[in-house]
């Protein structure tokens, strides 16, 4: 599994998505609860991206129908949405984040 570095730990506010591309794949960090989660940027129901949506607790909810993604299995809590998205290993080394979304063989 390789994993690369997608931001400062420092960067990433309590609560505040931010959207990262790595190898083509848009992902969104959530820094909260003391954790930092990476999950598939865009929602399994409507194409749209989920950075741009609010966090509650170990959630991101999309913006435009509501439906709301576990941080840490991408499972969806609620409709429209029925399908997870993806989520990835993150690893923190002092003020760096890193992301692995490579598949290991």
């Amino acid at each position: 599994m390789a994993f690369v570095k997608v931001a400062a730990l420092s960067e990433l506010e309590e609560g505040t998505p931010k959207r990262v591309e790595l190898d083509g794949t848009p992902v969104s960090l959530v820094r909260t609860d003391g954790e930092v989660f990476a999950i598939n940027d865009i929602c399994s129901h409507a194409n749209v991206s989920l950075s741009e949506g609010e966090v509650d607790d170990c959630s991101i909810e999309c913006w435009l129908h509501g439906s709301s993604f576990d941080l840490r299995t991408g499972k969806p809590s609620g409709l429209p949405a029925t399908r997870p998205v993806p989520v990835y290993p993150v690893k923190i080394q002092g003020d760096d984040v890193l992301v692995s979304v490579t598949q290991e063989s």
